[in-house]
């Protein structure tokens, strides 16, 4: 079966470079996965996280998504303006901080962001706050 490899490679180059593509992809992802210096819990092992103390519950979504309902305790910084804003949480470097949006894709950048400025115990929710209230968890309107 492999000697028709070649053949088969020569006759659909543009499967061939879309396969290599996705193995390439597959691979970039684990390998950002397996390096991250932030942790990505789902939403019961993050209440844990949260109800340490001197935790930092960050909600990193635009201003239009907080006022729909937020986690109880949040404090608001949008991931447009976490770099200039990291000064107004740099007292919980040293603190566990778990940070969320929508879905977890922005909080994820966000958590990335913060290793990179110092703090130490990061937690990117994972799903978001999607997952939150679809594991049944309170949220807080505004």
């Amino acid at each position: 079966m492999l000697e028709r490899l070649p053949e088969f490679l020569g006759n659909h180059p543009i499967l061939s470079g879309a396969l290599i593509a996705i193995i390439a992809l597959i691979l970039y992802t684990e390998f950002q996965r397996l390096t991250r210096k932030y942790r990505a819990l789902p939403p019961a092992e993050a209440v844990r996280v949260m109800n340490q103390d001197g935790a930092l519950v960050l909600d990193v979504r635009e201003d239009n998504e907080f006022t729909g309902g937020r986690i109880g305790g949040a404090r608001h910084i949008p991931l447009g303006v976490l770099k200039q804003r990291v000064k107004d949480i740099e007292r919980f470097k040293e603190s566990p901080v778990v940070v969320y949006c929508r879905s977890g894709a922005r909080s994820a950048v966000a958590a990335s962001q913060l290793v990179a400025a110092g703090f130490t115990d990061v937690t990117n929710l994972q799903g978001g706050l999607q997952a939150w209230q679809a594991a049944g968890l309170p949220v807080k309107k505004k």
